[in-house]
This record gives C-alpha cells, structure tokens and sequence, in this order.
C-alpha cells in the first residue's frame, strides 16, 4: 500500500462537470493544488462557478486545456500530479449516434488519460468514475444476480448501442480502465460506482440527466403520474467524498458501489411534498400499460424494451463495501432532494405554483 504525498498536485478531468465541482470544492478545502483539465480554460463564463468556490478555500486551482478524443492533451494537467480523478464522461439518454456521443468519448478518454498515466512517472493513484450502468444495465437484470442484488463483482452484460447505450459506453469505458490498469505496477487503479447522482450543483443551472429528471418531476409534466422505476440515489456531496477517499486512502481498491438509498422515482418525489406542498409533484404510479403505449411517444429515448425490463421492477445494491472500506456514511435521501430543488426553485428553473 502506497500512502499519497498531499503535498503534490491532484489532476481532475471535466473538472466543470457536476460530480468534478464539488470534488474541487473538497480538494480546495482540503488545501490541494488542483490542477482542472478543462476544454476551454478561455471561457471565463464556464469557470466562474469553480472560480467562486475556490475563492477562500485553503486550496489552489490552475486550469489547463485538455480533451478527451485528444491524444496526449493531458500530459500538461497530469504532470507531477500523484493522484488522477477521471471524471469526464457525458451523459444523455438522447442521443442521435450513440457511438460518437457516448461511446467514443467514453472509451476513448478513459484511454487516453490512463495512457498518459502510464507515461508520467508521478501518478501512484487513478480514480476512474464509471457508473452502477457498468453494473446492470436494466433493472430485470438484478434478479438474474445472487441474492437478487448489486455487487462490485456484477457486470452488465444487457446493453449495447441499440439499447440503453449510455450503460454500454459505461461498461466499455470501465473494462478498458482495468484492462489498461492491470497491465502496469506502477500506479492503481480504483473506481467509483455511483447510482443516479442527485442534490445541488456548484453550477446551479445544471445540463444532464440528474435535472432534467427533477425539472420534470417538480414542472408539472408528471402531475398525471410516474412510472414504477425503481432507482439508487447517491448525494453528489457525498459522492464527491467518495471520491477523496479513494484517491487518499491507502487500502481503497477495486470497484465501489456509491449509493444512499435504494428508492423508487416515485418516493423520491414524495420527500419533496412535505417541503415544497405547492408544486404539481407526482403522487401516484402511472399504470405499466399507459407507460408502454405513451413512454415512446413522449420520449423516443424511453422505448418498449426499456419500459419492459425496468418499469415495476426492484432495484437493489449492496453499498457495504464503500461503508466498511471507504468508511463511507450517507445523508438522508431526503435531505438530497430539497436542497437540490431548493436550488432549482431559486435559480427560476422551473415556474412558481400560482396561489
């Protein structure tokens, strides 16, 4: 077990992203030098919310430019740093060429930044952020798992680019990190295996799935009803924390269930009501069938395959591994959901119940 220099720059990739935000804030609190990787280091409007965080914090931030289908462009960001985070990745469900959105920068930058690794002599410590979508890619599949749930040692094996490419470029990426990881001594790997990230971003008008899904569910779209979908919830805060103690602590190894809670998107509405009593949240299941002949038409994304193998479906993970190795602990889910709709409600995202 090698014990990391804090001393040393720390290097996170996407640091604009809305888990990397909040894994700046806490190395800046922390007093580390960070160094940002960022498309465009130009773009003051882009790091004005890193900018503001950074501004009081023991810590130091200094950007560079990198990309990731750009071979080599973080050689600058990586050098002299002992510990990677690797966090650029998107995530969108709405995709015209899968490959090209999804898989291609997935695969390719998980690449392309773990090859620089092998190249700069610093690096001890590589944190990859993959995803419980590298785990199962539809919820019927976690009933074909022993005991009917989740663990670091499931992979998914249902997705591909037709359906569900998003956990597909997941799986990809994650298997190319070991694959590139176990063919080297110098540095280790370990990875980080969120559920669904929700809670308040330093970015506060956020892209990206985790607010599309809480606009919607607090703008009135779903006041008819939700479908049963079973999900795993995880803070980004605490997510961001996770993250920290795999990159510093010396035993933290292999792959990392990150999740709070197992939940429904149903019950994950019902914490806001009590808060938030005026907004036209959700309060009943929309019947399987309903979901079956509107979801496609509502959202080409949400096809008949996907409703089939996910609606009313259970979800489960076993996060023991992150509580007993990571000496994780995990805010209440509900906590989570305020804070971030009270961001979403402050910043104008979605319109103000009338009476």
């Amino acid at each position: 077990m090698v014990d990391i220099d804090k001393s040393k720059p720390v290097l996170v990739t996407g640091a604009t992203g809305y888990v990397a935000g909040w894994i700046v804030k806490r190395l800046l609190e922390e007093g580390a030098t960070v160094h940002a990787a960022v498309r465009d280091p130009g773009n003051a409007e882009k790091l004005r919310y890193l900018n503001e965080i950074a501004v009081g914090l023991p810590g130091t931030i200094r950007y560079f430019k990198a990309d990731l289908l750009d071979e080599g462009s973080y050689a600058e960001a990586m050098a002299g740093c002992e510990v990677v985070f690797h966090t650029a990745s998107p995530f969108f469900r709405d995709v015209k060429d899968a490959q090209t959105e999804l898989v291609d920068p997935a695969v390719k930058g998980t690449r392309n930044v773990l090859e620089t690794a092998n190249r700069t002599e610093s690096v001890r410590r590589v944190v990859v952020t993959s995803s419980c979508a590298a785990i199962y890619g539809d919820a019927a599949d976690i009933a074909t798992y022993p005991g009917q749930v989740m663990t670091e040692q499931c992979w998914n094996s249902s997705s591909s680019l037709d359906h569900n490419p998003y956990p597909y470029s997941k799986v990809l990426a994650e298997k190319e990190a070991w694959k590139i990881a176990e063919a080297q001594s110098r540095w280790k790997l370990v990875v980080i295996n969120p559920g669904f990230v929700l809670g308040p971003a330093i970015n506060p008008y956020g892209e990206g799935e985790s607010f599309a899904v809480i606009r919607q569910m607090g703008g009135g779209p779903m006041k008819a009803g939700i479908p049963a979908i079973g999900i795993g919830v995880i803070d980004v805060r605490d997510l961001a924390e996770a993250h920290l103690r795999a990159g510093f602590l010396p035993e933290a190894n292999g792959r990392n269930i990150i999740v709070a809670e197992n939940t429904s998107l149903l019950d994950l509405a019902a914490t806001l009501r009590p808060k938030f009593p005026r907004y036209p949240l959700p309060k009943s299941l929309l019947p399987k069938w309903l979901v079956w002949l509107v979801g496609p038409l509502a959202d080409k994304s949400t096809t008949r395959k996907f409703i089939s193998r996910n609606v009313g479906h259970p979800w489960k993970a076993d996060n023991s591994k992150s509580v007993r190795e990571l000496g994780m602990s995990y805010r209440p889910i509900a906590q989570t959901m305020q804070d971030m709709f009270q961001q979403i409600v402050d910043t104008g995202q979605i319109p103000v119940p009338k009476g």
